[in-house]
């Protein structure tokens, strides 16, 4: 589990890594949840409140710690990106 002193944002101590569940990707609470399920469900155009009637587990807290922690995973790499003409 990630929290705020190993460098994460606060709230993401709902996010799980375990190498055992869903191979180790990043998910919510230990469930059965990942983070990027969440993250594309929202891409989607889903509320969180559609996504909480959909996933009875997931709770609206889990959207915005998900949402979140893809915001800090993404500010700490660089992203290239293809030049437009």
């Amino acid at each position: 589990m990630f929290a705020a002193d190993e460098g994460y944002a606060v709230g993401v101590d709902r996010i799980t890594i375990n190498p055992k569940q869903m191979g180790g990707e990043p998910c919510i609470r230990g469930l059965r949840i990942p983070v990027a399920t969440v993250v594309g469900m929202i891409a989607n155009g889903m509320t969180p409140d559609e996504m909480v009637d959909e996933l009875p587990p997931l709770e609206l807290d889990d959207v915005a710690t998900a949402l979140r922690f893809a915001a800090d995973a993404v500010a700490d790499r660089e992203i290239p990106l293809q030049p437009t003409s």
